[in-house]
Formats: structure tokens, sequence, C-alpha cells
């Protein structure tokens, strides 16, 4: 019997709107505001939340001086295609790609994600 469902992962930030509203446009999800928590949800019950923190420090990766905190892969079906529609979104390809089966970016707070081939 599971303690508990439905986990989430929360991303720390310096602007948690401006995050949610990232990963709603790039998911197609509701953003939903509680103030300095934002949360997007997909209509099957996925969420990702945003909280907002004072003297948020942005990750280095692929260095560890300022750990990635988080990392999230989501599944594209072209990979150029997916790149450009983040990049619009106003997403980084980061200057380190150790694959050739997916690709880094850094969201607009710095957190590393990976476009994978699915």
């Amino acid at each position: 019997m599971a303690i508990a469902r439905f986990p989430t992962t929360v991303l720390d930030c310096p602007d948690a709107g401006l995050l949610a509203r990232f990963y709603g446009a790039l998911l197609d999800w509701e953003v939903r505001d509680e103030g300095e928590w934002f949360e997007v949800r997909a209509d099957y019950g996925a969420c990702l939340c945003f909280q907002q923190v004072e003297d948020y420090r942005r990750p280095t990766w692929p260095t560890q001086e300022v750990p990635q905190q988080s990392h999230l892969d989501v599944v594209v079906d072209d990979l150029d295609v997916a790149e450009q529609a983040v990049v619009e979104l106003g997403a980084t390809r980061h200057e380190h790609q150790p694959g050739t089966t997916f690709r880094v970016f850094l969201d607009p707070a710095g957190h590393p994600f990976c476009l994978c081939l699915g």
C-alpha cells in the first residue's frame, strides 16, 4: 500500500510566475497562481510546482559549484522543432551537449532540462 500519491517536482526560482508560465506553455498545462507559489497541472493530474525563493542562486551545471537542484526530461518527436519552440519560450541551449538523442537547455531561471527523443 502506498504511503503517498501524486508525486510532484518543486523548483526553487527567483520568479515563480515567470517559470510557471514557461512550463505551462511548454507542456500546454493550466497555470495556477497561489502568490509566491505557482503550479502547472495537466488534465490527467500531473503537476509541477514553483516556489519563489529570495537570494536564489542559478545552477552552474555541469559543474557542481551550485548544484542543478532539479532536472526534468521531456519527450519530444523532433529535437529541431522542439528546440525552436523552447527557445521561443525563453529557454537557452546549453553549450555542453553530452548526447545525441537528447539536448540540454536552461529554463528562464537557469534550471537544466532535456528534450529527449521518444
